[in-house]
């Protein structure tokens, strides 16, 4: 059977039609983003009880090559072929035989709660279309997915879920498919609802969908634990009281939950080792170091100038900082397994917090000329490397600093901290500009990746972090509109990793207990399908990009985000068992890694930091309210 939704016929499936009734109503009007809301109401008109699961599907003509969009799960092919991290990929039958063992499969079906937003975009060669629905209808958790087979791609929504043609758990080996049915009794009727867009080519069309769906379920209000100005103490305290240790000075990159059997997991709870940033190190340390000035607590203003002391110290004979410090072999690389191997991410954002925590100790009346020399250097070692078309690299040899790796946007972070040195020397400003029309491409794509070491060449929010910090850097540096243009959409990309609904956790689970609301939480990638607050690393570029496009959504959405963390802080010691001041890295929205309502009984350096950047960068902002 089939209803038109705008011009598309949707087809119902999944339901005998000898024993269902279904009907299906579009709305007479659309809403404001041109979405038609289709109703099916279902019933059941047999006699014994049936297990059975409703589908929805919408096709697109004029697709071969299609480009897909589950905001949060799926970007594109989502896995490029050369990235090792294995999780699901797209790629067509005509190009690559489907191999569910290796995640690779033309066809995908997932779970509603894997998306920040419920919803999959589809653009063939002149145009597309989106289908929206809730994470739960009255038949349970919602499903999503697309197919494609020759120049006909398929858009689909199931009720309740399926997963196929395996599911993505967090492990390289695919799970058996996850997936529920409901239990139809004679005479039972079901009434869902999903929305259908018609979209133009420009795959940024996205944005205003999403919009109109983060309204719709943003209803509510957060409900953040303690203040900004509590929650800044908090995280200041724990930074410095778990993850600080003095000899060396270094802020350890976990610390376990549960101190009694700490030392009976492998090394995995109180890890001994830092990153110079990303995970640990400069950026945490500065925002250590400003909280202890402006709280008056100088035991954290000796804490987090000492870490900084002791990574600007130990230099890299490429003159740029090391990747990590581990207590078994000191400095070192970073995480590739490439020999030798900085990536670029990790070194340019440790150059742009610090260069910002040399600005703060000089307001401050401190000088600081050994960090200022460590800023130069860094910043010296990636305007040598950028090549003639503007890209910065993005792994580079310890040893000399050529670079080891061209590929992904990596080198992006460099931008920003090269603009914002631009006073230091133009030629800074004009190698940032030269990088910006770089990567660009990759913003104007819709395929922003490589931003963390640990996933490769994977999509990430991360990545959306780092190109919001570029672009609004430039466009602060030289009010140029296409820079301003540039961090809009940058942001928008970001923002698709954003939980824009509050998902559903069953009652027992710790995070329903606490009542955690996970809107303004990011999905961290499609590869690690948990939540995280690092998207807090870049709160005051997203304020000053709603002033400067009067865009009151990014400033809507970034208070969401800090409230949103000011949950599962630990407020004293044995709140949700972890002592005061811990925060945790992940928090499972959905089935992978652990289970659903779930979260990781590891206090993170990185979490912890990042909310006191939040915090402390929120409380210069006196003209926002945050609560």
């Amino acid at each position: 059977m089939a209803a038109t939704v705008t011009d598309a016929p949707l087809h119902i499936s999944g339901l005998d039609p000898n024993l269902f009734e279904v009907a299906v109503r579009r709305a007479a009007t659309a809403s404001p983003a041109g979405g038609v809301t289709a109703t099916i109401t279902a019933t059941y008109r047999g006699t014994v009880p049936v297990e059975a699961r409703l589908r929805v599907s919408v096709g697109l003509a004029d697709a071969d090559d299609p480009y897909w969009l589950i905001p949060g799960l799926f970007y594109g092919e989502n896995r490029p072929a050369d990235n090792h991290r294995l999780y699901p990929r797209f790629a067509r039958t005509v190009d690559e035989p489907a191999d569910p063992g290796r995640y690779v499969s033309p066809a995908w079906s997932f779970r509603a709660d894997r998306a920040a937003t419920p919803a999959v975009f589809v653009w063939g060669a002149s145009g597309g279309l989106a289908l929206a629905v809730d994470e739960r209808s009255s038949l349970g958790l919602t499903g999503i997915g697309f197919a494609h087979e020759g120049d006909t791609a398929q858009l689909h929504a199931d009720f309740p879920y399926r997963e196929e043609p395996v599911s993505y758990v967090g492990s390289r080996e695919p799970a058996a498919p996850l997936a529920q049915t409901h239990l139809w009794q004679p005479g039972e009727r079901h009434v869902v609802e999903l929305c259908l867009y018609r979209l133009p080519a420009d795959r940024h069309a996205y944005a205003p969908v999403l919009r109109e769906r983060h309204a719709r379920s943003a209803t509510e209000p957060l409900r953040p634990w303690v203040d900004v100005a509590e929650a800044a103490d908090l995280a200041a305290y724990g930074l410095h009281r778990w993850h600080f240790r003095a000899d060396p000075a270094v802020l350890l990159e976990t610390a376990a939950f549960d101190r009694e059997f700490n030392d009976n997991v492998r090394g995995l709870g109180d890890r001994a080792a830092m990153h110079v940033a990303w995970v640990s190190g400069i950026p945490y340390a500065h925002a250590l170091l400003a909280h202890g000035r402006r709280r008056g607590e100088d035991d954290q203003v000796a804490a987090g100038a000492a870490v900084i002391d002791h990574i600007c110290a130990n230099l890299a004979p490429a003159g740029t900082f090391w990747g990590q410090w581990t207590a078994a072999t000191g400095w070192g690389q970073s995480w590739t397994p490439v020999p030798g191997g900085l990536h670029a991410r990790t070194l340019a954002e440790a150059t742009l917090f610090l260069h910002r925590a040399v600005r703060a100790e000089r307001a401050a009346g401190v000088d600081r000329a050994g960090w200022l020399a460590a800023v130069r250097s860094n910043l010296r070692v990636a305007v040598r490397n950028q090549r003639a078309d503007g890209n910065l690299g993005s792994l580079l040899h310890a040893a000399d600093g050529r670079v080891l790796s061209w590929a992904g946007a990596a080198g992006l972070t460099w931008v920003a901290a090269l603009a914002e040195a631009g006073d230091l020397d133009p030629g800074f400003l004009a190698a940032a500009r030269r990088g910006g029309d770089y990567y660009a491409r990759f913003v104007e794509e819709e395929f922003l990746h490589g931003a963390p070491e640990d996933v490769d060449l994977a999509p990430t929010s991360e990545d959306g972090y780092a190109a919001v910090l570029a672009y609004v850097a430039l466009w602060r540096a030289t009010r140029e509109p296409r820079w301003l243009a540039l961090a809009r959409r940058a942001a928008d990309w970001m923002l698709t990793f954003r939980y824009s609904y509050d998902v559903h956790f069953d009652g027992h689970t710790l995070l329903a207990q606490y009542g955690f609301r996970s809107r303004g939480a990011d999905q961290a990638s499609p590869s690690n399908q948990h939540l995280h607050s690092y998207g807090l690393i870049c709160l005051p570029e997203m304020v000053e990009l709603a002033a400067a496009t009067g865009d009151r959504h990014y400033l809507d959405r970034t208070r969401e985000n800090l409230a949103c963390f000011r949950q599962f802080i630990a407020r004293a010691d044995g709140d949700f068992n972890a002592y005061r001041g811990m925060a945790s890295e992940r928090y499972y929205q959905t089935a992978c890694f652990q289970a659903k309502g779930m979260l990781l009984t590891l206090s993170h350096a990185w979490s912890v930091g990042v909310l006191l950047l939040g915090c402390e960068a929120a409380l210069h902002l006196p003209e926002v309210d945050w609560q």
